[in-house]
C-alpha cells in the first residue's frame, strides 16, 4: 500500500477528521429499521443546496476529491483509475483535464453518477448531488455505463486499475455488472446507500435492474446485501471522512453512513451467511514451483489472511502471517524450500503445497 495506516493511527485520524455538527443527528435517536432511514431522509433532506451542475460541481472536486491519501499529489482521485497499490497509470489535474472528448483511458476526467442519471430522467437535485457523483475517467465512465454494480462471474472488460465488467456472480442477477477494486468498494455503496436514503420519496417510481420498486428496501434483494457486504468488508476510512466535510461544506448536507456505519446493518441487515461469507473453492496459487520467492494467489472471493509454514524433514514451523485481504494477493521474500500456505475466508481454509526454488 502507499500508505499504510497502523490501527492507532486511523482511529486517530477518523477521530480528528470527524466534523458532525452538534445535535445534527438528533432526530434518529432511538430508532431502527426503515424508520431510522425515514429520519436520516429529514436530516439529509434540510440544508441540502442543490448546486449548479456547470460549473459549481466541477468546482466542488477541488475540495471533495483531492488524492492526498495515496499519491499526496494533489491530483484528482478518481476511483475507476486510482491504483492504491502502486504508480497510477495516468493522472488528472483540476479543471485543465476536464471532458470534452475521450479516445481512450487517460484522455480526461468528467462526471460519473454512481446512480446513473438516466434512471431519475437527469432531475435534480439527484443529477448535482456531490454525495454520488463523482469524477472519474469518461472512457471508464463509459465503460461502465448504466450498469449496475456487482462481482464478475467472468471478465469481458478490464480498466487498467483492475476494474471490471462482466456477468453477475451474485446469486439473483446474472446479467451484466460494473465490479470497482477492492479499495473502493466500501466507498461506492456508502454512496449507494446514501442515495436511496436521501432519495426515499421519489425512487419507488423510478426503474432500473437493480431496484425492487419500494420505499424503504429500495434495492432489490440481491443488490441490497452486495452493498451491505462491500460496506462490512471496505470500512469507512480517512478519504472519505475528509470528503464527506466537504460535501458538507459544500451542499450543506452529509452522508449518514460515513458518520455512523453502523447504521447500515441497523436498517438493511445483516446480509445471509450464503452471501457475505467467502468460500476457497476456486482459489488459484501462481507460478508453483516459482524462482522468484514469489507467488500470487487468486480466488473469485475475497481472501481474509494468509499463513505461510516451512516444512523441514517431519518438521513443520509457523514462517508468516499475512493480514491483507482482497481477492487477489502477492506473497514475496518467501524462504526456500517446500511451503505450505494456509489461506482463510470466513469459516473457510484451504492449504496449498508450495515449492521455491
Amino acid at each position: 500500500m502507499k500508505t499504510i495506516f497502523t490501527t492507532l493511527i486511523l482511529l486517530f485520524s477518523i477521530t480528528a477528521f470527524t466534523q458532525i455538527p452538534p445535535g445534527y443527528y438528533n432526530a434518529a435517536a432511538g430508532l431502527t429499521g426503515y424508520p431510522l432511514k425515514t429520519a436520516l431522509l429529514g436530516i439529509i433532506t434540510s440544508g441540502h443546496i442543490d448546486k449548479s451542475y456547470t460549473p459549481q460541481l466541477w468546482t466542488a472536486y477541488n475540495t471533495t476529491d483531492r488524492d492526498n491519501f495515496y499519491d499526496n499529489d494533489n491530483t484528482v482521485l478518481d476511483m475507476y483509475s486510482e491504483n492504491p497499490t502502486g504508480t497510477d497509470s495516468y493522472t488528472y489535474t483540476y479543471q485543465s483535464d476536464q471532458c470534452g472528448s475521450y479516445s481512450g483511458e487517460g484522455s480526461c476526467y468528467n462526471r460519473e453518477h454512481l446512480m446513473p442519471q438516466s434512471v431519475f430522467n437527469s432531475a435534480r437535485p439527484m443529477k448535482t448531488d456531490v454525495h454520488h457523483v463523482v469524477p472519474s475517467d469518461g472512457y471508464v465512465n463509459g465503460q461502465r455505463g448504466s450498469f449496475p454494480f456487482g462481482e464478475v462471474s467472468s471478465t469481458t472488460w478490464t480498466s487498467q486499475n483492475g476494474s471490471k465488467k462482466g456477468p453477475c456472480a451474485t446469486p439473483g442477477y446474472s446479467n451484466i455488472v460494473f465490479e470497482p477494486i477492492d479499495e473502493f468498494k466500501g466507498d461506492i455503496a456508502r454512496c449507494m446507500l446514501y442515495f436511496a436514503t436521501r432519495y426515499e420519496s421519489q425512487v419507488s417510481s423510478w426503474s432500473w435492474s437493480a431496484l425492487n420498486g419500494t420505499s424503504d428496501q429500495v434495492y432489490s434483494t440481491w443488490f441490497k446485501n452486495l452493498m451491505v457486504t462491500w460496506h462490512l468488508q471496505d470500512t469507512v476510512n480517512a478519504r472519505e471522512i475528509t470528503r464527506n466535510n466537504a460535501a458538507y461544506v459544500y451542499q450543506g448536507n452529509r452522508n449518514p453512513y460515513i458518520d455512523h456505519p453502523e447504521w447500515v446493518t441497523q436498517i438493511w441487515g445483516t446480509p445471509p451467511v450464503s452471501i457475505s461469507e467467502n468460500t476457497l473453492s476456486s482459489v488459484s496459487l501462481y507460478p508453483n514451483p516459482t524462482t522468484t520467492n514469489s507467488v500470487t494467489i487468486s480466488n473469485p472471493n475475497r481472501i481474509e489472511s494468509v499463513e505461510v509454514y516451512t516444512i523441514l524433514g517431519q518438521s513443520i514451523t509457523h514462517f508468516s502471517q499475512n493480514t491483507a485481504s482482497g481477492k487477489q494477493i502477492e506473497l514475496t521474500n518467501l524462504p526456500q524450500g517446500v511451503l505450505l500456505i494456509k489461506l482463510t475466508s470466513g469459516s473457510s481454509s484451504v492449504v496449498k503445497r508450495v515449492v521455491v526454488e
